[in-house]
């Protein structure tokens, strides 16, 4: 009843998220529960916009969550929380994407009929729900709101078109800008997707009630568990 108790003192006092950082750093941790139902709504919108799948938003979600607990020490303030949280969340999900892309190659084996029915109806479990979940085309608007999150790249290697039916060449970079040029690609794509997907999505997305409610526990759970673990240790 204590924790219940400040969680709704919080609530009705309407502290703010430095507020609740501050005494969640000073010992109260059962109030990093208000900061997961704050901002859960909008993670979800940000990690299910780029990995296009709900199990595995929701596991981006977790993780973002518990890594931001561990390094909560590290959150100067000198931006939002959300928008710090948001960009731990950003970050997860496309480390979770490049991990995929490098096994992909493994799964496919350019093969044709079961192999490619195969690919395209893959099955992930989700450490959230515990339930397989199929990869399938996200709705177009989801579609849009992610392209839009994707910023045109000005170090992209050009094409040279020829409108009237011509042959087109590949202008490629010189091969020691490449790593530069990826670097500042990624950049310009964190930076978009947080300021473009985390605020053109607020409907797209909704992630309330019991899911809500869901997602919070397990954060919580696993906060529990890392502290006891952290506590057992000589």
């Amino acid at each position: 009843m204590q924790v219940d108790g400040v969680l709704e003192r919080a609530s009705a006092e309407g502290w703010t998220d430095e507020e609740v950082v501050q005494r969640v750093r000073a010992g109260e941790t059962a109030l990093y529960e208000s900061l997961v139902r704050r901002y859960n709504q909008r993670l979800y919108r940000v990690a299910r916009a780029i990995m296009r799948n709900d199990g595995e938003a929701e596991d981006v979600m977790q993780d973002a969550y518990v890594k931001a607990y561990v390094h909560l020490g590290q959150f100067e303030g000198r931006s939002a929380f959300g928008a710090w949280l948001t960009k731990i969340a950003v970050n997860e999900a496309l480390a979770r994407l490049r991990k995929q892309q490098r096994l992909q190659p493994l799964e496919e084996d350019g093969g044709e009929g079961e192999n490619n029915r195969g690919r395209r109806g893959k099955f992930t479990k989700s450490r959230t729900t515990g339930i397989q979940r199929g990869t399938r085309p996200s709705s177009r608007r989801s579609a849009s709101l992610f392209a839009r999150g994707i910023p045109d790249n000005p170090d992209a290697p050009r094409h040279r078109r020829n409108e009237h039916g011509g042959n087109s060449r590949r202008l490629e970079p010189d091969g020691r800008n490449v790593k530069v040029r990826l670097h500042r690609g990624r950049a310009m794509m964190r930076k978009t997707l947080h300021e473009r997907v985390g605020t053109a999505a607020k409907e797209a997305f909704p992630f309330m009630g019991t899911r809500c409610d869901r997602m919070t526990a397990l954060v919580m759970q696993r906060i529990a568990d890392s502290r006891a673990s952290a506590a057992s240790r000589p």
